[in-house]
């Protein structure tokens, strides 16, 4: 997208092009009518990497720095507020590969306006042999984008809901959808990498040793021990132990073998 084609713009805040392209779609909203949606699905945006914000027919006040929009944003009111664009329909569906976003679907192809359709989880797979700028279209509160929009739209997206009330508020539609991306929009999140936790096999290993010092301490039958020790082992294997619970582990087994009795008061 070059600087003649957001001739709209309300800022320049998307200069850097790691926030855009199709590992971090562009999100439009097409007629907001509360400030409020607009400043969640920005804050929305933040916590999931992405950065460009494009408003179709906005309300007005939503530019405001002290209004709800802003409030609303939280940290994205450093950036992707500021840098949000005012454009039409026709600015997304020139430069960009388009996913309507929408909680009506049909049932089969023999009215394909809004179908077929990706569910969000389903959309990474969907989107990583797109070779174009994205961008994940949100329709207004009340009536979402209507079928003369979703038909100039390139694909459809919806979340499975409740039959009885498939129709989530536009901030949280927008923040399930940018979640299922998260995958392919940041490169790391504050979690730690859980793979890396479990305690070594020679750990493991030792802590399977104490566990058949306690079974010789409390005399376990022998035609059961195999068995009991098979079970253990699996239940392991399952919970995939840290190396601190691993270590806990031993040093109670260890002490209950040296220890098999205890004491009546």
């Amino acid at each position: 997208m070059t600087s003649d084609d957001t001739a709209d713009a309300r800022g320049d805040g998307h200069d850097d092009p790691s926030l855009r392209g199709a590992d971090a779609p562009a999100v439009a909203v097409v007629g907001a009518q509360t400030p409020g949606n607009v400043g969640t699905i920005a804050r929305a945006m933040k916590n999931f990497g992405m950065g460009e914000l494009l408003l179709v027919d906005p309300p007005e006040d939503v530019w405001d720095p002290d209004g709800v929009a802003y409030g609303y944003a939280g940290h994205a009111r450093e950036d992707v507020m500021p840098g949000a664009k005012d454009v039409d329909l026709d600015h997304l569906v020139e430069n960009y590969y388009t996913v309507g976003c929408t909680a009506t679907t049909n049932e089969d192809c023999r009215s394909h306006v809004r179908f077929p359709f990706f569910t969000p989880a389903e959309l990474p797979e969907h989107l990583a042999g797109v070779d174009a700028d994205v961008c994940l279209v949100f329709g207004r509160e009340d009536r979402g984008l209507d079928n003369a929009e979703l038909e100039r739209l390139d694909a459809v997206s919806s979340i499975p809901a409740s039959a009885d009330y498939p129709v989530l508020n536009l901030g949280q539609a927008a923040t399930v959808t940018l979640y299922e991306l998260r995958e392919e929009t940041l490169d790391a999140t504050q979690h730690p990498d859980r793979e890396r936790e479990r305690a070594s096999e020679r750990e493991i290993e030792r802590l399977y040793d104490e566990f058949a010092g306690v079974l010789d301490a409390i005399n376990h039958p022998d035609a059961k021990r195999q068995k009991t020790t098979r079970m253990f082992r699996r239940l392991l294997s399952r919970t995939h132990p840290t190396e601190r619970e691993v270590s806990t582990l031993t040093g109670i087994f260890r002490r209950a073998s040296e220890h098999p009795e205890r004491d009546e008061d």
